[in-house]
């Protein structure tokens, strides 16, 4: 008798461990977000996902170098928008001092990020960054960024501090992500000439007939600004929080999905309405970006979120 009661004690013992399988620190998870609709549409997947499996997940907006510093600091945890090469310049400094971590595994493999033109600018000869300056007049002396203090306004100030493809005398329009794309939208309804930096996952690509320039020179990264997207953590994060880590490795995306997501978000849906309606219609990513992860309490993660889902 003694010895069953040993046995049952111990088999309690591990059960209640083998449950707990994060500790109470991993409980509230602070993840930073860009203004970019492709980042806010995977953190509102990572939000579902998160809260669906028992954590408390945070979010915070704010701009690349204020949350590369929070994630420094210790006031936030992870983030999901690590474009690579655009936000190079920016996290340089904070991984030369071991202060934040990129996952080894690209969330997103097949980006794009370079400056573009609507198809009729291209068309009327400006398919080039080399051409940008013969259409100076007609475009007003502008090139329009996105939000300030990004890589990619970086690269284009460059450009026009160092005269590079004779764009000295022009001006950066400095902007966010829907301040840049209304002032786009404009000129294309009066069919006037304008560059401006596009992208790809993105909505862009499929409401606008719309050309990359050619002939960048490496400035936007290889390959005419091919880019990969990852996700940065705390250094010791997948230490401190295995199974939230496990789960971050897990989410790897395609642009087509995101562009997907990008258009109701655009539209001013819910980022976690949207994703939570793609989990309820694609079961098979649902299976894959929890394999091998439990619910916070250790529960089965799978049923957690699918818990989680149900209207």
């Amino acid at each position: 008798m003694k010895r069953l009661l040993l046995i049952l004690m111990f088999s309690g013992y591990v059960s209640s461990h083998a449950m707990a399988a994060e500790p109470a620190s991993c409980k509230t998870l602070r993840m930073g977000v860009v203004s970019w609709t492709d980042v806010i549409a995977t953190s509102g997947m990572a939000d579902v996902l998160l809260n669906g499996l028992g954590y408390d997940s945070k979010q915070t907006s704010a701009v690349q170098q204020i949350i590369f510093a929070g994630i420094r600091d210790k006031r936030l945890d992870i983030f999901l928008g690590y474009w690579k090469p655009a936000m190079d310049n920016n996290i340089a400094p904070f991984l030369a001092a071991g202060q934040v971590k990129v996952l080894d595994t690209p969330s997103l493999a097949d980006a794009q990020a370079t400056l573009a033109v609507p198809q009729y600018v291209a068309d009327a000869g400006l398919k080039s960054f080399a051409d940008i300056a013969r259409f100076k007049d007609k475009l007003g002396g502008k090139i329009y960024g996105i939000e300030p203090g990004s890589g990619a306004n970086t690269d284009i100030q460059k450009m026009i501090d160092t005269h590079r493809f004779g764009l000295g005398g022009f001006k950066l329009v400095a902007s966010g992500e829907a301040g840049m794309l209304a002032a786009v939208q404009r000129a294309v309804n009066r069919k006037e000439f304008v560059v401006f930096v596009g992208w790809t996952p993105h909505p862009m690509n499929l409401n606008m007939k719309m050309a990359y320039l050619t002939g960048s020179e490496d400035v936007f990264g290889p390959n005419e600004g091919r880019a990969t997207v990852s996700t940065v953590t705390a250094p010791d994060f997948a230490e401190r929080c295995p199974n939230a880590s496990r789960l971050l490795t897990n989410l790897t995306f395609t642009a087509a999905q995101e562009s997907q997501w990008m258009v109701p978000i655009m539209a001013r849906q819910s980022p976690q309405e949207v994703a939570k309606k793609w989990l309820r219609e694609h079961p098979e990513d649902l299976q894959r970006w929890l394999a091998g992860v439990t619910a916070f309490d250790g529960s089965d993660g799978i049923a957690a979120v699918q818990a989680s889902l149900k209207p």
